[in-house]
């Protein structure tokens, strides 16, 4: 007979890391630094864009996005993971299991609906350039980006509220951090709704936005080819490959987590690494490949960095004087 427990009194307890004595400092000074890098990194991005009045422009405000959505993601996975690395406990209330979990799918669906929007910001520019400034205008930014944050906090709000249980009858998570094929397994009563929702859910997400972004790609390929401008067309392949990978890398992520939870078959180990290089490669790559990378952005946050750096050596000889 199976054991209830209460998730108003019972903790959780999160897959083992299984980090030897004498790595668990250097661990936890990489988890540190990680998490350091991806907050100076993004909030640059942020920074930039913000006081920057020239980059106010769709593409920069659709960009601002990313690095938002970035450290919402890793705010949700670094600060327990290194935490429990220092102190060797990998137990957490049900609370903030839950708290994480729906964070980080927010999170990873997040990055694909922002990544859908700037493919289509792009596909107008390219396909459309005398059309752009009529199809993009301040109330249609406004607009997709409210949908965007709309659809993403709704279908996982709804997602999350059919999977919560005042009684549990495990408290074993299966992975590095929680999500909801785990908070799932936890669930004494039957699971079918469940598994049903949140395979419909991601499957027509994710399935319905590659079709949009493999369409929006063929398209600016195509007109890059028929318009022969080859520097048009260097520029387009860098932006949109750089672009499709990343989509495609979060793709097959995500598909592999979903069919890993289901068949018993697949490697735990694989399925835990795979689950964490999402949460931790995209927030430090993104900054580099969306914002740094960008000539304009590139220009303005080395200017912002020089005339912060300035302003210090002001007051360092005014202290001097």
């Amino acid at each position: 007979m199976d054991l209830n427990f209460s998730i108003y009194t019972t903790s959780l307890t999160l897959e083992t890391l299984d980090i030897p004595l004498s790595f668990i400092f250097p661990s936890f000074l990489i988890g540190i630094l990680t998490y350091c890098t991806i907050l100076v990194f993004n909030m640059a991005i942020i920074l930039t864009i913000v006081f920057n009045k020239k980059l106010h422009k769709p593409m920069y405000i659709l960009l601002f996005n990313m690095p938002v959505n970035d450290i919402m993601g890793s705010t949700a996975f670094f600060p327990q993971l290194v935490s429990s690395i220092l102190s060797q406990n990998r137990s957490i209330t049900y609370s903030a299991c839950f708290f994480q979990a729906l964070l980080a799918h927010v999170y990873g669906a997040g990055s694909f609906l922002i990544l859908t929007a700037m493919a289509c910001d792009r596909y107008i520019a390219i396909c459309f350039p005398l059309k752009y400034n009529t199809l993009m205008t301040p109330n249609d930014l406004v607009k997709i980006i409210t949908i965007i944050w709309t659809i993403d906090f709704t279908m996982f709000g709804l997602l999350f509220a059919v999977t919560y249980r005042k009684e549990i009858c495990s408290t074993k998570i299966v992975d590095m951090f929680c999500n909801n094929p785990s908070l799932i397994k936890l669930i004494c009563d039957d699971t079918r709704l469940n598994n049903y929702y949140g395979l419909f859910t991601i499957s027509f997400h994710n399935g319905l936005l590659l079709l949009i972004v493999i369409f929006i790609y063929f398209q600016i390929l195509m007109t890059v080819v028929i318009k022969r401008q080859s520097d048009a067309k260097s520029k387009a392949i860098q932006t949109c490959g750089t672009h499709l990978i990343v989509f495609l890398y979060l793709e097959f992520c995500a598909a592999f987590d979903l069919l890993a939870h289901r068949f018993e078959t697949a490697s735990p180990n694989l399925r835990r690494a795979t689950g964490a290089s999402v949460m931790i490669f995209p927030p430090v790559v993104n900054p580099l490949v969306y914002g740094l990378k960008t000539k304009e952005i590139r220009q303005s946050t080395l200017f912002f960095c020089k005339k912060f750096s300035k302003k210090q050596k002001g007051k360092i000889r005014r202290v001097k004087k």
